[in-house]
């Protein structure tokens, strides 16, 4: 089992950027992919960006593409989330996920954190 602690996130000014973090610890070895989601009031959580933890392209959400970046820290296990150009919109509780193996679903999941864009 993969157990993650997220820690960032908060208020900040349209236009500002925040960075998440995901650290990931137990059967670590054991993880494909590690993922970001978001959720805000009323809405659906949806897809935000992922990574393959051995390597490749990452891939992100139409509406965060240019802005967001997704990258990994192999030896603390961590991944991260770098918020540029908010706006109103990426407003949200972001949650970090991770599936373990191919093909497999996101089963493990972070304690979500608020993202709060002011305009």
């Amino acid at each position: 089992q993969v157990q993650l602690v997220q820690s960032g996130g908060g208020l900040v000014q349209a236009g500002g950027s925040l960075r998440l973090s995901c650290a990931a610890s137990g059967r670590t070895f054991t993880i494909y992919r590690m993922a970001w989601f978001r959720q805000a009031p009323g809405k659906e959580r949806e897809f935000v960006a992922a990574l393959t933890w051995s390597g490749g392209t990452p891939s992100y959400a139409d509406s965060v593409k240019g802005r967001f970046t997704i990258s990994r820290d192999n030896a603390k296990v961590a991944v991260y989330l770098q918020m540029n150009s908010l706006n109103s919109e990426d407003t949200a509780v972001y949650y970090c996920a991770a599936s373990e193996g191919m093909g497999s679903s996101y089963r493990s999941w972070g304690q979500g954190t608020q993202v709060t864009v002011s305009s």
